[in-house]
């Protein structure tokens, strides 16, 4: 392995070697809680002038704003740095950090030093207008771009007999524990060492490929990398530095080190690139998004535990106390979800722990020992609990925290404003929220979630609820950090979160095309209280009915404006509009229904029974005389009509629709049942194609089997047609009929079928009749 200096000055052809600062290198693992601290101590040791971290140099800006000011709320990490493109924002990158990053420690370091703090890395600003997924480019890339972005550190594991990266640089520098401050020094020159054998060893396997858009990537922001130090060394004698740090990926460490290339040779990679303009933050972050692969790719596993690790190194306990100090926790954890988890069971989980470690050679048990110590006593040899501990302890719930006073789209301070006045905190864990639609703060705290549900904010799920009637509402709420990213999308619509609902549920009024779309964002709006917007769309919802002409759309829009009139008067709102729209649209429906009925084949006939019975249930809930009386006359032309065309064998109106309309006129008592059992005979009838009969009776039972059961006209006459049909003419209707008698619920059948293997056909005719064929009769059909 070659060797060389990492503390050695670094020669550059623009600047003369004597008034070159010192630059040292820390190359780290984003996230790793034993690079952070040592590091920290490094720096510490080492008082830089300068820090160069890596990260988008177009946010260096944003590094002063994480400066405690006196009397301030504090940062609490996990936060991220968010970079988006104003004009153009499903273009936006997220840097998280924990309080175990290295990075975070060397910002922190700086600010509390009074010393600049940079990044260096190709500014985000050119990254996010290159407009190109690298990601499908990963697996046809050549084997150097995988191992840059894949596992660069697999082949230094393999060697050292770990067939994990991840355990063998856990076990190197996360838990090492080092002795004294040289040692520290030692671990990252150690570090730059092993870099920089490990990229010369894959540059000679696999040379380098500029074409492919990935190591394209890689080499320019290298390259802007060394750009930046460069500009600091430049500024050194301006300014007297003598020292500068720089913090970055262990693997991009030699490419930061001695002998830079030539400036021209960076300058010509970073020549032309395009641009876009770009703005930064810091939104709050969950250890549940660090555990993911975002940003720039530097998702870690188990953020709790390495949190635990990073505070264990920050007390003043011994590192042998790590161990303890976790399976404490996870006792406490179980025995909060009533597990048994006894002291003793502690003791002997720490043991075992250790006697693992010792046995793979480690200094101290690691993740993977402490969870099979926990699996095997505390656990009792059982998998499940480890899933809460998984959850609640490796990755945890936390959420960060930063100031309001931050830069922030005025979008965003008005919904701070309003999650304070509601007493409504953004958590990232899951809780129910029940509220009361009568009390004046659940109200707004209802029209607040729906008002960012329908700007695509997605804060607040709306679950079922049972009690209280139409005054209870139920939500699962949770605050995920991308939705800090919707919030500033929907920041063009307006700056407060009503202004911005109102402009963007009249544009999506503007833009809808028929009339279910006018009604269904009707009722959002109703629920959300926009009344400027529901002004605009009622005007759009008279002018659309006026001339709509498909029936189907009418029905459609029917039953969400419907629903808004029955139960307006839970959110205080006004119906005369919406009853208005109500009276056009049932009676447009009434008289073009008949129309709409005609000629339908099997599958048009079943989509217009649904409409159909959407609007029957929606004018049955109005419960309006007027509505009741048209809606019955026009259900009462369709099955009369549908008696005259059975004979024409389907060619006018289906029998399904036929069917189901004389029986939503025999529940709402329009038909009496004697005269629904002649229409039942006169459907049955001979005269009629027993398809068009089957579909008849497929209309008429749907949806409930009750009536055969207590009505013995209407099973008497449905019997005597199964009994009638021909052996041909049964087999070939028996699918049909089983469909139909199959959607009742099993009570219904199972009565149905002892009433037939019983022979109670009727009343007046006795068990066991003459004729009563049980193989043709209704059993196979119940059945």
């Amino acid at each position: 392995m070659p060797q060389r200096n990492p503390k050695a000055d670094i020669p550059t052809a623009d600047i003369p070697t004597a008034d070159i600062p010192k630059t040292h290198i820390f190359g780290i693992r984003h996230h790793g809680p034993g690079s952070a601290r040592s590091l920290a101590r490094s720096l510490a040791a080492l008082k830089p002038d300068i820090i160069l971290v890596e990260g988008p140099a177009d946010a260096t800006d944003a590094i002063p704003l994480l400066a405690q000011a006196p009397g301030s709320p504090p940062i609490k990490p996990p936060i991220a740095l968010l970079l988006y493109a104003p004009n153009r924002l499903d273009q936006a990158v997220y840097y998280p950090f924990a309080v175990f990053s290295p990075e975070w420690q060397a910002i922190q370091y700086g600010l509390a030093e009074g010393i600049p703090v940079r990044f260096m890395d190709l500014p985000q600003a050119h990254q996010l207008a290159q407009e190109v997924d690298l990601e499908p480019e990963v697996d046809a890339a050549t084997p150097n771009a995988q191992a840059v972005l894949r596992d660069p550190l697999a082949w230094l594991a393999e060697a050292a007999g770990y067939s994990d990266s991840e355990r063998w640089w856990e076990q190197m520098v996360e838990q090492r524990q080092a002795k004294d401050e040289q040692d520290q020094g030692e671990l990252f020159q150690a570090i730059l060492e092993a870099m920089t054998a490990l990229r010369q060893e894959v540059e000679q396997a696999y040379p380098p490929n500029l074409d492919n858009p990935v190591e394209l990537r890689e080499a320019r922001r290298e390259a802007y990398m060394r750009h930046s130090i460069r500009q600091a060394q430049k500024e050194a004698k301006a300014m007297g530095w003598k020292t500068i740090a720089v913090v970055c990926g262990a693997w991009h460490g030699p490419a930061l080190g001695e002998p830079f290339p030539a400036a021209k040779r960076d300058n010509a990679l970073l020549k032309g690139l395009a641009k876009l303009k770009v703005q930064a933050t810091w939104i709050p972050w969950t250890y549940g998004r660090l555990s993911n692969q975002s940003g720039y790719g530097a998702g870690i596993d188990s953020p709790g535990w390495y949190e635990h690790l990073w505070r264990s190194s920050q007390s003043s306990h011994r590192a042998e106390q790590t161990a303890i100090r976790w399976l404490t926790r996870v006792a406490r954890l179980l025995r909060q979800e009533d597990l048994d988890a006894s002291s003793a069971s502690v003791i002997e989980a720490v043991r075992l722990a250790e006697a693992l470690a010792a046995l793979r050679d480690a200094a101290m048990p690691g993740l993977a020992e402490l969870n099979e110590a926990t699996q095997t006593v505390l656990c009792f040899g059982d998998a499940a609990p480890l899933r809460l501990i998984q959850r609640q302890l490796i990755v945890s719930d936390r959420l960060g925290t930063v100031p309001n006073d931050l830069p922030q789209v005025p979008l965003q301070q008005d919904l701070h404003q309003q999650q304070k006045r509601l007493r409504l905190k953004p958590e990232a864990n899951e809780r129910m929220l029940t509220l009361d639609l009568r009390k004046a703060i659940d109200l707004e705290r209802s029209q607040l979630l729906h008002r960012l549900a329908l700007l695509g904010i997605p804060w607040g799920q709306a679950r079922s609820s049972s009690g209280k009637g139409t005054f209870k509402e139920a939500w699962e709420i949770r605050w995920q950090p991308e939705l800090s990213l919707a919030v500033i999308e929907a920041g063009i619509w307006g700056n407060t979160v009503e202004m911005a609902a109102q402009n963007y549920a009249c544009d999506q009024a503007n833009g809808a095309t028929d009339l279910p779309q006018l009604t269904q964002l009707l009722d959002q709006l109703l629920l959300a209280n926009l009344a400027e917007a529901i002004a605009h769309l009622m005007a759009r919802l008279q002018d659309a009915a006026a001339i709509a002409s498909d029936v189907a759309h009418l029905m459609m829009a029917l039953p969400p404006l419907v629903n808004i009139l029955r139960y307006r008067d839970v959110r205080q709102t006004d119906g005369a509009i919406v009853r208005q729209v109500v009276d056009g649209l049932v009676a447009r429906i009434c008289i073009g229904l008949p129309g709409a009925c005609a000629s339908l084949d099997d599958e048009a006939a079943a989509q217009m029974l649904q409409r159909i019975d959407l609007s029957h249930s929606a004018i049955q809930l109005l419960q309006q005389d007027n509505y009741s009386k048209a809606w019955s006359a026009v259900l009462l032309q369709l099955a009369d009509r549908g008696l005259a065309d059975s004979a024409l064998s389907g060619t006018g109106l289906h029998g399904l629709i036929a069917g189901r309309c004389c029986r939503m006129l025999l529940d709402g008592d329009s038909l009496t049942a004697a005269e629904t059992a002649r229409r039942l005979g006169l459907a049955l009838s001979l005269a009629n194609e027993p398809v068009q009969a089957a579909a008849w009776v497929e209309g008429f039972l749907q949806g409930s089997g009750l009536l055969l059961l207590h009505d013995d006209g209407i099973w008497q006459v449905l019997d005597g047609w199964v009994m009638g049909l021909s052996a041909e003419a049964f087999v070939a209707l028996l699918p049909l009929l089983r469909r139909t008698f199959s959607a009742f619920p099993a009570p219904e059948r199972r009565q149905m079928g002892e009433r037939v293997r019983g022979g109670m056909q009727v009343v007046g005719q006795t068990a066991g009749a003459a004729g009563f064929d049980r193989g043709a009769g209704g059993w196979g059909v119940a059945g």
